[in-house]
């Protein structure tokens, strides 16, 4: 028998150099596979594994609640692309990224972005606003500082509220979740919901 890497000979160090290979090829396809069931699952719209049926029931009660969870806002965010209508929710959360930039030089670029992108005459994602704020948005625009979209972003919010909020909720988006085995146990705490999901915006007047 072979005693010791240095009395094995260079058949057995090739064998074992190939067996480790395979073994580490295998491991990183498990891996893979893993990792790919798991945004298989979130493609398809599985966005709250571990949210309580108590907390998906508030969703019910206002839009704020729905949207200030991350897995409630990405549900609502997938019923809006489902009726091609996402830009709303996309302008909305742009204004609350937005909001967070605290050097200026960084602020003036991405409000330009937000602006040309959600805005601006035939914008690509142009959202429903009266021309009286869209004209205030444009003009603050020019000389934008952390509260420059917050008209028009309410605004969007009570779009939201009164239209495709009222709809979401009556959709299987919501439904399926809200049923007895849609979101897991309810023995399941707020507490540990708001873990794996933080809230992640402030509620409006």
């Amino acid at each position: 028998m072979c005693k010791g890497l240095a009395g094995l000979p260079a058949s057995c160090l090739r064998s074992a150099k190939d067996v480790k290979h395979r073994l580490g090829s295998l491991l990183h396809k498990s891996h893979s596979c893993e990792h790919n069931a798991v945004h298989s699952k979130k493609d398809k719209g599985v966005v709250c594994q571990r949210v309580s049926q108590e907390e998906v029931k508030k969703w019910a009660e206002s839009l704020e609640n729905l949207i200030s969870h991350e897995c409630g806002l990405a549900a609502f965010k997938a019923f809006l692309k489902s009726e091609y209508s996402e830009e709303n929710i996309d302008f909305w959360v742009s204004c609350e990224e937005y909001k967070k930039i605290k050097s200026p030089s960084k602020r003036t670029p991405q409000a330009q972005k937000i602006y040309n992108e959600f805005i601006s005459v035939q914008a690509a994602k142009e959202v429903n606003l009266d021309s009286c704020t869209r004209e205030q948005t444009s003009r603050n625009v020019l000389q934008p500082t952390v509260s420059c979209f917050d008209e028009a972003q309410k605004k969007i919010f009570h779009l939201m509220e009164k239209d495709s909020y009222r709809r979401f909720l009556k959709s299987r988006f919501y439904l399926d979740l809200a049923g007895p085995s849609g979101c897991g146990s309810e023995k399941q705490s707020a507490a540990q919901s708001s873990a794996d999901c933080p809230s992640l915006v402030p509620q409006y007047a």
